[in-house]
């Protein structure tokens, strides 16, 4: 197979993609990943050292595009109900795209104190200050941060049971911006 010249970070970053969306983790590997592309393995590694370097780089897409999904819901809204929107927005991501979600709970990756993680951080850091009036308000922060992250974890893994959560996710929601307002 020839080294195709317009072979690019991004377009392997997109059929990697493809690959993990369709068959999770397991399916993302550099020899299939090759196979789809129509190049030879080594090809990739031009572009990516490794598979953990891709799975870097698709960590970074989801949370580019998770922190910009939130940021446009809550776009135009007053505090509370934008940040019940970039919750929604949030949960909704997780369901449409779960294995790209769970690259952003990988708790082997290394904090990085800037970056796209680091810009979702503030993102949500931003909106619950503007709830709470308190700039930074890391705390806060931390507590709808869990409560997303644990509602989530606990939905894409069937947790609830066939009848749902019964708008459990809504009405914590909602009880968690009251106590932000009252603390």
């Amino acid at each position: 197979m020839p080294y195709p010249a317009k072979l690019t970070p991004d377009a392997i970053a997109t059929q990697a993609r493809v690959l993990l969306e369709g068959g999770g983790p397991e399916a993302l590997n550099m020899r299939p990943l090759a196979d789809a592309l129509g190049v030879r393995p080594s090809s990739l590694y031009r572009h990516y050292a490794d598979r953990a370097a891709l799975l870097s780089a698709l960590t970074e897409i989801a949370a580019r595009e998770l922190r910009a999904a939130m940021a446009g819901a809550a776009a135009g809204l007053n505090p509370q109900a934008g940040l019940l929107a970039m919750a929604g927005a949030y949960h909704a991501y997780a369901r449409a795209h779960p294995h790209l979600y769970a690259l952003l709970l990988d708790p082997a990756r290394p904090y990085a104190p800037a970056g796209p993680l680091k810009d979702l951080w503030n993102t949500v850091l931003e909106q619950v200050s503007a709830v709470t009036g308190r700039p930074d308000d890391t705390g806060a922060t931390v507590a709808v941060w869990a409560f997303l992250h644990g509602h989530t974890l606990l939905f894409l893994g069937g947790q609830f049971g066939p009848s749902g959560d019964q708008g459990g996710f809504r009405r914590g929601l909602e009880a968690l911006v009251r106590g932000l307002l009252t603390a």
